[in-house]
């Protein structure tokens, strides 16, 4: 499946996955029109992941200080092209600032800087992240999880919501789709309360009035690989 070589390695420790069912029409103007909803059982999906990134390295570079860990929260949904399942990101808040300027640099990705925190209790984790949007409304989620030691058998729905191996982004007219490597996650159950939530503000409906569909991973190691764009053949850039 991967030919080519990675040019990102990460860690991913402390992954929530939380999910609300969202209406189709409330996502579809907000992808490019070349990506088409991934849906389960006629319901589009949003998703807010948290997680803390450790040992960010690019391939041939040493592990530096001022890259190695940061905290990130992706909203996202899920999409296909072409035969190919994955997602589709809205945004990626990190709150290290050098990461995205680094990013931004050709406007690749939609990094945003976030205020975030992660603060562990004995068995209990409280995640805060705060933003502004491109309108400049502020964006928050606030939300404190307790994961279930034991794993899941993930069922056909977990996999369909977790295990996503592809990404799509569109910059300068063009479609570009990302790679990602890593082995099936390992999911538990966990128990998640939502204090606040205002993130994907762009949403008509208020997904948020539901309890999402949570899922928490200890750590994960990936590999990420040099873009591809779409709509040109397997052209790397």
């Amino acid at each position: 499946m991967y030919r080519k070589q990675w040019i990102v390695t990460q860690e991913w420790h402390d992954v929530l996955f939380l999910h609300w069912p969202v209406s189709p029409d409330d996502l579809r103007e907000h992808i490019p029109p070349e990506l088409e909803l991934d849906l389960y059982n006629g319901r589009a999906w949003i998703g807010l992941v948290s997680f803390e990134v450790k040992e960010n390295r690019p391939r041939f570079f040493p592990l530096t200080l001022g890259f190695r860990s940061y905290l990130q929260l992706n909203v996202r949904t899920y999409v296909t092209y072409k035969g190919r399942v994955g997602v589709h990101f809205f945004n990626l808040l990190a709150n290290n600032s050098l990461i995205v300027k680094l990013t931004k640099l050709g406007n690749f990705l939609p990094y945003r800087y976030a205020e975030i925190s992660m603060m562990w209790g004995k068995n209990t984790c409280t995640f805060h992240s705060t933003s502004k949007d491109r309108k400049n409304v502020t964006e928050t989620l606030v939300t404190t999880f307790q994961p279930i030691p034991s794993p899941i058998e993930s069922n056909q729905f977990d996999q369909w919501l977790t295990e996503r191996y592809h990404l799509w982004t569109k910059t300068k007219d063009h479609l570009f789709r990302i790679d990602i490597s890593h082995s099936p996650w390992i999911l538990k159950n966990v128990t998640a309360m939502i204090n606040e939530n205002t993130m994907a503000s762009f949403i008509k409906s208020d997904y948020r009035v539901n309890q999402p569909i949570a899922h928490y991973s200890k750590m994960k190691k990936a590999k990420m690989f040099l873009p591809v764009k779409e709509d040109s053949g397997e052209t790397e850039v």
